[in-house]
């Protein structure tokens, strides 16, 4: 595969904006390193947003706080052919590939789609996820619904298949990601990635054996109910994400998010928790394996 991983294939105007929020768009400083390594469970490297940092060096900042992993994510044809050429470029990188739910009704011919996914999933042994995939009713009408759950599960057949792990995007649809997933059969593993329910939907989707990767949001001033389902969610199923370039956590909330902001995240989880810090990273870390297949 020829595609550069030097440059990103997208830009924050040409995608969807999830904060809601833009403010500043000078890059935050990097905080305190993490007395242990922890992994950046969700992160879009591709995507430029403000004062892009090129992919090494967005690795070696993050490095530099104990943020020694990244796993990387494909939510189109072109982010998913970039993520494999980048998982396998780089060895802090691990790869999922997927049409994101409110990309599958954009795209002209979805089986088409889908068997090149099915290819990029299958081209490296560092790809170790199917997804982001999943529902969004918030960004999605009901005229292109059907077609996003047949993506849905269209991905988890994928998923199961392959035994890859399933990574879900989950936007105001708690209800009907967990139908389909009962009807389907989810894989051994899988991740609802930056969740945003509340304790119940926590309980429930520990109760089918998810990991529960928590986002910056947990530091927003309106996330009560995320806190509540960090603070029952067993240690063993906790993973960290920035869903970078998004969802900065505060104080930088609406500046460019990266995996060098991890530690604001974990250390804020930790206080909600009142966890000890060294032994929560040690757990995200370990969680992160179990997660996706093992170590890389």
């Amino acid at each position: 595969m020829t595609l550069s991983t030097d440059e990103p294939t997208r830009s924050r105007a040409a995608t969807e904006e999830k904060s809601g929020v833009r403010r500043d768009r000078d890059r935050p400083p990097s905080p305190e390193p993490l007395p242990q390594p922890v992994v950046d469970n969700h992160c879009h490297l591709d995507i430029a947003d403000g004062d892009w940092l090129e992919t090494r060096e967005a690795i070696e900042r993050a490095t530099a706080v104990n943020v020694n992993r990244i796993v990387q994510i494909g939510c189109d044809l072109p982010g998913a052919r970039w993520a494999v050429a980048a998982a396998a470029e780089h060895p802090e990188l691990i790869a999922g590939v997927a049409l994101h739910p409110n990309e599958a009704p954009r795209v002209e011919d979805l089986d088409a789609a889908m068997v090149e996914i099915e290819a990029l999933a299958a081209a490296h042994d560092k790809v170790r996820a199917v997804g982001e995939t999943g529902l969004d009713h918030f960004r999605t009408g009901q005229d292109g619904r059907a077609v996003q759950q047949e993506s849905f599960r269209r991905h988890i057949d994928l998923a199961r298949r392959l035994d890859k792990t399933l990574v879900i995007h989950d936007r105001d649809a708690h209800d009907e990601i967990l139908a389909i997933l009962d009807e389907e059969g989810a894989p051994d593993r899988w991740v609802m990635h930056c969740f945003s329910g509340d304790a119940h939907f926590a309980r429930a989707c520990l109760d089918r054996g998810a990991h529960l990767s928590f986002a910056g949001t947990i530091t927003f001033k309106n996330a009560d109910p995320l806190r509540a389902a960090l603070a029952l969610t067993p240690l063993d199923r906790i993973l960290v994400e920035t869903d970078a370039p998004y969802l900065t956590p505060m104080p930088y909330r609406g500046r460019p998010n990266a995996s060098y902001l991890v530690p604001l995240t974990v250390r804020a989880m930790a206080e909600i928790r009142n966890d000890d810090l060294g032994g929560l990273c040690h757990a995200i870390d370990v969680n992160t394996e179990q997660a996706f297949g093992g170590a890389w």
